[in-house]
């Protein structure tokens, strides 16, 4: 099908967005039962009761042979309105962050089981989805969509363009791993239209990747992939008739090849589309709505900002949809226009009203119980480490209040039912092993007291070890940290210190809950004798406010750095640290961050260990480097300073470098880059590649030994463990 990434399927492995497994929740529409996979069956669990009642046995769930065999394993499944037809999703593989399935329909009235895509080359879909009245199923097959009819199992195609640079109802890498965009069709309310992406990558330019292991010659890999300043994939929104298989195209203002079109969804009615549309630079938002049968379009709402806008599935993490209120008059919108991230009432008119004011930000949207007109989100006000279940009132009139229990400090997480009357509530902390029950809302209440977190909550053994601190640089910057020490700490000795580090805007490191520490150990294979620290600066997504996140912007990897030495200035004069054992790890941004401390702060730093990380900010993807620091040519400049491999010739401790050759995220080309500079400068290293290996190097036999292996034995050389 996707012959722009023919090659991969046997050397990737990694998807930041799977889609949901085994223990998927799939709520019914009146929010007050979900079902859910059971021994093989799918089964309904109706709140508060939790009684589980059969909706699909195990048997029915064999596939016959007609349509493949074998048995549904679980990974995706829904159901039409009325629950007799259930659309049934294997995996068969992934390419970078696509998931490719095999499909079948069953119909419970009659017990049968259609294949979908029968008949095609290979079977293989993407994206499919069933219509909401359960009469079709549309699907992504070589580039183009499709449909199935559910009872006669005819198949139709909606669209003829799609080639292998013109992807209807999917994506290219970049915009799937940026800006979270996998599933590129969605169904009319109706079931009579289809609206959908083309992503048009014809002058995008083409990296190429190489196999040397797996036959007798090597095999090139190519990768269409836009690098900063270069052609970008050009997306389209059309919404294609399935009676006529006519497209009509969205007349959005702007240059397809000078914007993105990150989000889109059917409003309630049917009667409109919603996009979101990031110019380039995406420093201005435009949400624009869009008649599907003239194509017709009009701004509604507009923001800018001095540095980027964040788009909802990176601070919400893989989150997709809108957030409807009031029957798709008005939707719920996340800015940080006043300096920290709130959430507004936006009606279609472009009206606003601030929901949640005050100084913190919002970190995810929970759920809605407009019933009671209350908006429920997280928030951690008073610790960036925790986060906290908060609601506030759907027309603004009052202010928020917290709904999580202040005997459980740590960090929480719920999954609501659509009607927000029920909770699925998980907790975790360095104190507490995680523990999880379910609630009943607005009153917290768990539905079965036996079953509650307050009587499940067992002690974390790692919490006699750690600790979180805070320390503050040179710069006045007040930064979390946390530490776990040694078994057999004595604090009249001094230990060496592992510092892990990420400090880029995809992750936090610094966090309240259980394995906060306990895999750091394991992790390095290294036995007890080290201080293992983390500490978080600027640029980090932490809720402390724009200003705090959007520091870094044309110093990415500069200002972030800056704080990971700063804060490890103060720490290394602490009586028990032993400033001539210090040692830093990081993958990826965290590679990134730990070359550079190697590179320009060797008076602190002796020792790092690099992995999958960018060397030159020229060479990572357009989406994530003109985010942060701005396009090119007119901020080449920046581009130099704040690159790593510009400082190389600083090294002066011990540097690890370890890479997949296989990695389409990060490539392997800005090692070789790197690597050439530390030649020039006669630099001594230790490098490691891993043939055929992705970002994460975890794919093949031995891997994951080898690799902690190394980096223990790099450790115990370099920086060796135990108090002194």
């Amino acid at each position: 099908m996707n012959r722009i990434v023919k090659g991969l399927a046997g050397i990737t492995g990694i998807s930041l967005l799977s889609l949901a497994a085994s223990a998927q929740l799939n709520w019914n529409k009146d929010g007050n039962s979900y079902t859910m996979m059971e021994n093989g069956a799918i089964v309904q669990v109706s709140l508060p009761t939790m009684a589980k009642t059969p909706v699909v046995s195990a048997d029915q769930l064999k596939m016959p042979a007609t349509t493949g065999g074998g048995r549904f394993g679980g990974a995706r499944y829904a159901f039409s309105a009325d629950q007799q037809i259930v659309l049934l999703m294997n995996t068969h593989h992934r390419e970078y962050h696509n998931t490719f399935y095999t499909a079948q329909v069953l119909d419970r009235t009659t017990g049968k089981v259609t294949a979908i895509g029968k008949g095609l080359k290979d079977g293989y879909l993407l994206n499919p989805e069933l219509s909401p009245n359960g009469t079709k199923v549309a699907f992504v097959y070589d580039n183009n969509i499709y449909t199935q009819d559910v009872k006669t199992g005819a198949i139709a195609r909606l669209t003829a363009d799609g080639t292998d640079k013109k992807l209807n109802g999917w994506f290219d890498y970049t915009y799937s791993e940026e800006l979270f965009c996998t599933d590129g069709i969605s169904w009319s309310p109706d079931s009579k239209q289809v609206a959908y992406w083309q992503i048009d990558i014809s002058k995008v330019k083409t990296l190429y990747m190489i196999n040397n292991t797996d036959s007798n010659y090597a095999k090139l890999i190519p990768l269409p992939f836009a690098k900063p300043g270069e052609e970008m994939a050009a997306a389209k929104m059309g919404v294609v008739n399935v009676a006529t298989k006519k497209t009509v195209w969205m007349k959005i203002a702007g240059l397809p090849s000078a914007n993105y079109l990150t989000r889109m969804d059917w409003l309630p009615d049917g009667s409109q589309l919603i996009v979101q549309q990031l110019n380039r630079m995406q420093n201005e938002s435009r949400l624009v709505l869009c008649n599907p049968f003239t194509g017709l379009s009009k701004v509604i709402y507009k923001e800018n900002d001095d540095a980027w806008i964040d788009v909802k599935s990176f601070w919400n993490r893989g989150t997709a949809g809108w957030d409807w209120i009031e029957n798709g008059k008005a939707f719920i919108w996340a800015s940080e226009k006043d300096g920290w991230r709130h959430l507004y009432r936006i009606g279609l008119d472009g009206k606003e009203t601030l929901l949640t004011p005050g100084s913190y930000d919002i970190t995810g949207i929970t759920g809605v119980d407009e019933a009671a007109g209350w908006l429920y989100f997280m928030a951690s006000p008073d610790n960036a480490t925790q986060r906290y279940l908060y609601r506030a009132s759907l027309n603004g009139a009052t202010g928020i209040s917290r709904v999580s229990p202040a005997s459980l400090p740590g960090t929480h997480s719920y999954t609501m039912s659509p009607n927000g009357k029920w909770a699925q509530h998980s907790f975790s902390s360095y104190q507490y092993l995680p523990a999880s029950e379910w609630l009943s809302l607005p009153g917290n209440t768990p539905l079965t007291e036996a079953e509650s977190i307050g009587k499940k909550l067992a002690p974390n053994p790692a919490a006699k070890t750690t600790s979180f601190f805070k320390v503050t640089t040179d710069e006045g910057i007040e930064m979390d940290g946390f530490m776990v020490k040694p078994a057999n700490f004595d604090p009249k000795k001094k230990y060496p210190v592992i510092f892990t580090t990420y400090s880029e805007p995809f992750s936090t490191t610094v966090n309240d809950g259980a394995g906060i520490g306990g895999r750091r150990g394991g992790f390095f294979n290294v036995d007890s004798g080290y201080l293992f620290m983390a500490v978080e600066g600027r640029g980090a997504p932490a809720p402390k406010g724009r200003a705090w996140r959007k520091a870094i912007y044309r110093n990415l990897g500069w200002i972030n750095a800056n704080d990971q030495a700063g804060a490890a200035k103060k720490i290394i004069r602490w009586p028990f640290v032993d400033s001539t054992r210090i040692a830093v790890y990081g993958g990826s941004g965290g590679a990134s961050t730990t070359m550079q401390l190697l590179f320009r702060y060797p008076e602190i730093y002796q020792t790092g260990l690099a992995s999958s990380g960018v060397p030159s900010q020229f060479l990572y993807n357009n989406v994530y480097e003109e985010r942060y620091m701005g396009l090119l040519p007119e901020n080449k400049a920046d581009y130099t300073r704040v690159s790593p491999v510009t400082y190389a010739k600083n090294l002066r401790g011990h540097l690890l470098i370890m890479h997949g050759t296989g990695d389409h995220n990060v490539h392997y080309q800005g090692e070789e880059v790197l690597l050439n500079e530390l030649i020039r400068y006669n630099k001594q290293f230790m490098f490691m590649p891993y043939p055929n290996r992705t970002h994460g190097i975890s794919e093949g036999e031995g891997t994951a030994l080898h690799k902690t292996t190394l980096m223990a034995n790099f450790l115990k050389q370099y920086c060796p463990p135990g108090g002194r």
